[in-house]
């Protein structure tokens, strides 16, 4: 194959070429794998009537992805950067894939969450490998360019995957929303092969295989908690892995300050730029994740919009992220990182408590302002963070800089989604007792507290009984769509303060623009840690 990239970009003597034409495959990659779990929002519906989920049942579906997702990323970034950036591109496109066309064809429960599980081992290859390369390729000049397109991509597929999945389920089964992924991975195979030259980092000696197994411990550990605990209380088996995160927490630490190369070198939190970064990427999608969660539960449930509708209706958040990538596409180089970053939160934060505003009469145009500022918040200020974060590795380290980005993405969205859903089903469960408590079966009041679903459920199933009528039912959707716009409304207050307790910490960590340039990390290894290596070379 004469068109074939053979040459690795280490080895070019000028920038690659074709390196925006490599980026497009880069962020088509990273399209599928965020449009697994937002497509899901919409296909959620389907999939429980048609499988019979319980409400634990869905929250694995989701969690399934989520959980080796999170956990994966570090290791696999740096088996990446090791052996090949592109080849780990290419197999976690061919993993996720495999995960899309099983979670099509299946129709029990378990092999949903098997299939989900899959998709979230490659998407944890894919995502670093797209962010290392991108480094690796592009020169630094153009480098917050190419990163605010990867960007830009993320807020796109929020968008996208609800509207994707929304057309398809007008004349499809909730299956053929995993076999979209399939012709858009081959297709960015086939461009990966193609477009994206070789990449490896060179020299980078042993993997740290005792480091990356106690973060994939600790990391999973705390995503399995963080979600099941809030959701489903606090019995053994989130308490168990509670204390596992945190004792792996402890171990992973303790092994990376003493090992002469580690996964990842935890004194590079001492680096506020990075630290400050980190954090900024944690609380913002936090934020966003958990808002357009219960956002598009009331589109769908309340307002009663299908899932087409829906998708159509978030399409405003992608623009709104195009508009705030330009704008940081002109006034970072200008202004420095650290306002773009923290007014991106403000403004971030401003979006989570408009929702506060929502009541039982609330319709889509009052849900748009909102809409509007978390994209363009996510667009002005998720790239300079990105771009810091990747600019403190050096170049051996790529994908574990890409790894760390993603697991705070990743652990940020879930912790919005656990505990801001955790909080909206509470105070859903709390408001609905006392507006219809007294006036259903037990029986009856219990699956109208389990979710918004499960309240319109029975209301229908009393517009079914003749000796009931319509009034009453009509009284139960009533109160079904009070309590859950008053459970919207309390969420949104509470995560619009922890946002702003999060713009507040980011904003006293991150330097100014000279104090920057100080923290800047070394990009070769200090002449302590070849010290170390040498010792440690030595003892083997």
């Amino acid at each position: 194959m004469p068109f074939l990239v053979t040459t690795p970009v280490e080895k070019m003597t000028g920038p690659y070429a074709r390196r925006w034409w490599a980026l497009l495959v880069l962020c088509l990659s990273l399209l599928i794998v965020v449009m697994a779990n937002t497509s899901l929002i919409v296909a959620a519906p389907d999939m429980t009537k048609d499988l019979g989920l319980s409400s634990s049942d869905l929250q694995w579906v989701i969690d399934g992805y989520t959980v080796p997702y999170a956990a994966l990323m570090l290791v696999l970034g740096s088996i990446g950067d090791k052996y090949s950036r592109r080849g780990a591109l290419i197999t976690g496109l061919l993993v996720f894939a495999c995960g899309s066309v099983m979670g099509s064809l299946v129709d029990r429960t378990e092999l949903v969450i098997a299939a989900r599980a899959i998709m979230g081992v490659g998407a944890a290859v894919v995502m670093p490998a797209t962010l290392s390369l991108l480094v690796a390729i592009f020169p630094k000049r153009e480098r917050a360019r190419a990163i605010t397109a990867w960007t830009a991509t993320s807020g796109l597929a929020i968008a996208v995957g609800p509207l994707v999945a929304g057309y398809l389920l007008e004349d499809h089964a909730w299956g053929s929303t995993f076999l979209i992924n399939v012709p858009i991975a081959v297709v960015a195979v086939i461009g990966a092969l193609v477009l994206v030259p070789p990449s490896r980092a060179q020299g980078m000696g042993r993997i740290d295989y005792v480091g990356g197994l106690l973060s994939i411990v600790s990391v999973g550990s705390l995503v399995y908690a963080t979600i099941e605990g809030p959701h489903f209380g606090w019995g053994t088996g989130p308490i168990t892995a509670a204390v596992v995160a945190g004792v792996g927490l402890l171990a992973f630490v303790a092994w990376e300050l003493r090992h002469p190369r580690p996964m990842l070198d935890v004194r590079r939190f001492r680096q506020r730029p990075f630290s400050g970064s980190m954090i900024a990427v944690l609380f913002f999608f936090f934020g966003t994740f958990g808002a357009i969660y219960y956002s598009t539960q009331f589109l769908q449930f309340v307002l009663g919009y299908g899932a087409l509708e829906t998708g159509v209706r978030l399409l405003p958040l992608a623009g709104a992220v195009f508009a705030g990538a330009a704008v940081t596409g002109r006034l970072t180089p200008k202004l420095g990182m650290k306002p773009m970053v923290t007014a991106g939160m403000a403004i971030g934060t401003a979006g989570v408590f408009l929702l506060t505003q929502i009541d039982k009469g609330s319709v889509y145009p009052d849900f748009l302002p909102s809409m509007l500022l978390l994209g363009f918040a996510v667009g002005l200020s998720v790239s300079p963070a990105t771009d810091t974060i990747m600019d403190s590795f050096p170049e051996a380290e790529l994908g574990v800089g890409g790894g760390a980005n993603d697991t705070a993405l990743e652990l940020g969205g879930s912790l919005g989604i656990a505990i801001l859903g955790s909080l909206l089903g509470t105070a859903y469960r709390d408001e609905l007792t006392d507006l219809v408590g007294g006036r259903l079966p037990a029986a009856a009041l219990d699956t109208a507290k389990d979710s918004v679903g499960g309240g319109l459920a029975v209301a229908e199933q009393i517009a079914q009984n003749p000796a009931a009528g319509p009034q009453q039912a009509q009284a139960v959707v009533d109160a079904v769509h009070q309590a859950f716009a008053h459970g919207v409304a309390q969420t949104s207050l509470v995560g619009g303060i922890i946002m702003a307790a999060g713009t507040m910490i980011v904003l006293a960590v991150l330097p100014g623009r000279k104090a920057a340039a100080r923290h800047q990390a070394p990009q070769q290894p200090t002449e302590a840690s070849d010290e170390r290596v040498e010792e440690y070379s030595e003892s083997r």
